[in-house]
C-alpha cells in the first residue's frame, strides 16, 4: 500500500495500477448512485437523518430487514433481521470475526483459523490483535492466527491451471476456531465448486465450528463471477458481504449474515471500535435491496461488465506472452484479477515486482497470499503475481505488455 500511494503521487497517470482491488467505474452503476444520491436529497429528511444520526452499531434497522427478507425470499433462508450486522466494511468484519472466535484466550490456549484452500486474501494476514510486528516477507503472522493447507494444482491445456481443496490433506484440528474462504476467492478468481463448500460446510458441523463464507465478490450480488455456484446459509455458516464491489468502496458498509448471538456479539464490539456504522451506503442501497433491483444489477450490469474485463485480460496474455514460455494463468472464475502461475522462474515474484515498478507497472508478489503454511520453503508461492483488469483499459493493456517482457527477460537470464 505504501508503494501504491508514493508510485501514486510521484507517476501520475503514467503508472499503471493493476495492483488494487478497486472496482471499475462502470457507467450505468455511477449513473445509478448519482440517482440514488439524488432521491436521498430530494427525500424530506433523509440526507439529515443519514448525515445526523447514530444508527444501531448492528445496522439500520430498515437496511437489517430488507437483507433478510431479499434472502429469504430469493434462497428461502430461514432467517430475520437478528440474523443481519453491518460493520464499517467487510474488512472490519473480518477483524472482529477472526479476533473473537480464535487467538490467545484466557486460559492460555490458542485457537487458529483454517484456510483450506491457498493462496487466499491478502487483507486476513497480520489481524491478530495479540500479534508483534509482521514478518518482513509478509508470508505469516507471527504467533500463528491461521493454518493453511496447500491445494490440488489441477493444470489445464497448455498455460491455464485451477487449485482444488485437498480434503485428503485437510485436518480439522482441536484448536481450530473456524474454518473460512472467500467465494470467489482473492487473489485468483478460483470459485469454490458447491460440492467444495457442502463437505466444508459438513466438516464445519461436525466439528461444531463456524464455516466463514466471504462474499465480496460473490453471488447474488455484486455477482462478479462467470461460472456455476449457489449462495448457502446455514446456522454453522457466517455469510459476509459488501457494498464496495456494487461500486460503493467508500461507504466503507459491510454486512454479516450469521446466528443471532453471533450478530449481537459483533454488534457489541462496533459500539465499542466505532460506536456505530456509516448510513449513506444503507441509505442509498436499501430501495434497491428491498425491490430486488439489486440482482438485476449484479446479472444483468455488473457481471457482464467484469466477465467482459476478464475475457479481454486473457486475450492480452495470449497476445504478448511468449506461448514457448512455462506461464499458467488461473481458470479466471470470478472477482477483479488474473492469477498468473510463472513455473520455475528463475526469479522470485518479489524480484519480479521490483523491476516492473521501476517501469511504472504495480502488481501485487504472489508471496504475500500464502500465509499460514509456516517455513514450509514451497517454491511455488515465489512463482505468481496478482494483476488487476479493472483499470482503464489503455493502462491494463500496456501493463500486461511490460510484465510479459520482463518474465521473458527473467527466463531469458537462466539460459
Amino acid at each position: 500500500m505504501d508503494d501504491l500511494g508514493h508510485a501514486l503521487a510521484k507517476g501520475g497517470d503514467q503508472v499503471r495500477m493493476l495492483g488494487g482491488g478497486q472496482p471499475a467505474h462502470i457507467p450505468e452503476m455511477d449513473a445509478l448512485w448519482r440517482q440514488r444520491m439524488e432521491c436521498v436529497l430530494g427525500e424530506e429528511g433523509a440526507l439529515e437523518h443519514a448525515l445526523g444520526h447514530y444508527e444501531p452499531p448492528a445496522g439500520n434497522p430498515q437496511f437489517r430487514k430488507a437483507v433478510a427478507g431479499l434472502f429469504r425470499r430469493q434462497f428461502g433462508w430461514d432467517i430475520t433481521s437478528e440474523h443481519v450486522g453491518v460493520t464499517a466494511g467487510g474488512q472490519t468484519a473480518f477483524f472482529m470475526l477472526f479476533n473473537s472466535l480464535a487467538g490467545k484466550f484466557r486460559d492460555g490456549r490458542r485457537k487458529k483459523v483454517l484456510l483450506p484452500l491457498v493462496p487466499e486474501y491478502i487483507g486476513y494476514a497480520n489481524q491478530a490483535v495479540d500479534g508483534g510486528p509482521p514478518s518482513s516477507d509478509g508470508r505469516k503472522d507471527d504467533l500463528g492466527l491461521f493454518r493453511a493447507v496447500k491445494p490440488r494444482i489441477e493444470r489445464m491445456g497448455e498455460h491455464q491451471f485451477k487449485y482444488r481443496v485437498d480434503f485428503d490433506a485437510l485436518t480439522v484440528a482441536e484448536d481450530v476456531a473456524a474454518i473460512c474462504v472467500s467465494r470467489p476467492t482473492n487473489p485468483t478468481g478460483n470459485v469454490l465448486t458447491d460440492t467444495e463448500i457442502d463437505r466444508l460446510a459438513k466438516l464445519a458441523t461436525q466439528h461444531d465450528v463456524p464455516l466463514i463464507i466471504d462474499n465480496a465478490y460473490g453471488a447474488p450480488f455484486p455477482n462478479a463471477i462467470y461460472t456455476d455456484a449457489t449462495p448457502v446459509w446455514n446456522d454453522q455458516i457466517i455469510l459476509t458481504l459488501s457494498l464496495s464491489k456494487l461500486g460503493l468502496p467508500g461507504t466503507r458498509t459491510g454486512i454479516v449474515i450469521a446466528r443471532p448471538e453471533i450478530i449481537r456479539s459483533l454488534e457489541s464490539m462496533m459500539s465499542i471500535i466505532g460506536l456505530a456504522n456509516t448510513n449513506i451506503g444503507q441509505a442509498m442501497v436499501t430501495p434497491l435491496i428491498e425491490s430486488g433491483e439489486i440482482l438485476t444489477l449484479s446479472r444483468d450490469v455488473i457481471q457482464p461488465y467484469y466477465r467482459s474485463k476478464s475475457q479481454q485480460a486473457e486475450r492480452w496474455v495470449e497476445e504478448f506472452f511468449d506461448p514457448k514460455l512455462p506461464y499458467r494463468i488461473h481458470v479466471s472464475e470470478g472477482a477483479f484479477f488474473l492469477w498468473m502461475w510463472f513455473e520455475g522462474l528463475p526469479i522470485t515474484s518479489m524480484e519480479l515486482y521490483q523491476r516492473l515498478k521501476q517501469r511504472d507497472v504495480l502488481v501485487v508478489p504472489g508471496n504475500y497470499f500464502f500465509f499460514g503454511l509456516d517455513d514450509d520453503p514451497w517454491r511455488h508461492r515465489d512463482e505468481c503475481l496478482r494483476v488487476t483488469f479493472t483499470m482503464p483499459e489503455q493502462a491494463v493493456r500496456e501493463g500486461y505488455r511490460v510484465i510479459a517482457e520482463e518474465v521473458a527477460k527473467a527466463y531469458a537470464e537462466k539460459r
